[in-house]
C-alpha cells in the first residue's frame, strides 16, 4: 500500500523540478541553444539574453580592430542586428559565440580606420574624487590596455581572445577564420612582444578592456528597437 504513495511522491518531485528548470529560471541562465529557438520565434528576452551575454566580447573584439570605442560600439550594433534579423544564417554544427565574433569581426574590419594614436577606452574613467589606490588602479589598467593596443591587430586580436577573454584556441580561430596553428604562432608572437611583467599583470588585471554598463545598456536597447519584432519565425524560417 506504500508503494504507489511512494511513486507518486517521486512523480511529483521530478515534475516539480522539471518546471522549475523550464519555468522558473530566467532567460540569461538558459543555454544558447535554448534561448536562439525561442529568439527565432521572436521571444525578444531571449534576444535580449543572448545579446547581453557576448556583448562585453563583440565590443572587445570590435575595439581590438578599430581603436575606437565609438565605432566599435556602432560594429557591434550593425553585426547584433544581421545576425538576429536572420538567425537562419547560424548553423547549430557551430558555437554561437564563435558565429557571433565572427560577424563582428568582419563588420569592424569594414569599418577599420587609417588614424593612428587611438586607444582602447578605459574600464573605469578617472574622476577628481576618486582615492589615490583607486585612481592608481585606473592608471595601471590604463597602461596595460595600451600595451596591448600597441601590438599589430593581427596579433592583438589572437591576445585579448585568448587572454583576456579567456576563450579556447579552438573557439578564437573560428572566431575569426584561421588555422588553430595560426591562433598559436600569432600568441606567441604577442607575448614575445609584451615584457613578461606586462604579460602577469594582464592576467592579473581583471574587468581589461571591460565594456562599460552604459555601453552595454545602449547597445541592447538599441538593437531590440531596431530589430523586426514579430517577423523572426517568418525570416529564421526561411531557406539560408
Amino acid at each position: 500500500m506504500l508503494e504507489p504513495t511512494l511513486h507518486s511522491g517521486l512523480d511529483t518531485g521530478a515534475v516539480r523540478l522539471r518546471r522549475t528548470a523550464s519555468g522558473s529560471a530566467g532567460p540569461q541562465t538558459l543555454p544558447d541553444l535554448l534561448l536562439i529557438e525561442r529568439a527565432r520565434a521572436g521571444e525578444s528576452s531571449a534576444i535580449e539574453a543572448l545579446i547581453r551575454r557576448y556583448s562585453a566580447r563583440l565590443f572587445r573584439v570590435a575595439n581590438c580592430v578599430l581603436l575606437d570605442p565609438q565605432r566599435a560600439e556602432a560594429a557591434v550594433l550593425e553585426a547584433v542586428l544581421v545576425a538576429f534579423g536572420d538567425l537562419s544564417r547560424y548553423e547549430p554544427t557551430g558555437k554561437f559565440a564563435a558565429w557571433l565574433t565572427r560577424l563582428v569581426y568582419s563588420h569592424a574590419r569594414a569599418l577599420r580606420i587609417s588614424t593612428r594614436g587611438a586607444h582602447f577606452v578605459t574600464a573605469i574613467e578617472a574622476s577628481t574624487s576618486e582615492s589615490a589606490p583607486a585612481a592608481d588602479g585606473v592608471r595601471e589598467r590604463q597602461e596595460l590596455e595600451q600595451s596591448i593596443a600597441a601590438l599589430p591587430e593581427v596579433f592583438r586580436i589572437v591576445y585579448v581572445l585568448r587572454v583576456v577573454e579567456g576563450i579556447s584556441g579552438i573557439e578564437t580561430a573560428a572566431s575569426l577564420g584561421l588555422h588553430e596553428t595560426t591562433v598559436r604562432t600569432r600568441l606567441f608572437r604577442a607575448h614575445r612582444r609584451l615584457s613578461p611583467d606586462t604579460a602577469q599583470r594582464v592576467r592579473a588585471t581583471p574587468a581589461l578592456l571591460e565594456l562599460s554598463a552604459e555601453r552595454a545598456e545602449r547597445i541592447a536597447s538599441t538593437a531590440l528597437a531596431q530589430l523586426p519584432q514579430g517577423s523572426m519565425l517568418m525570416i529564421s524560417a526561411s531557406p539560408p
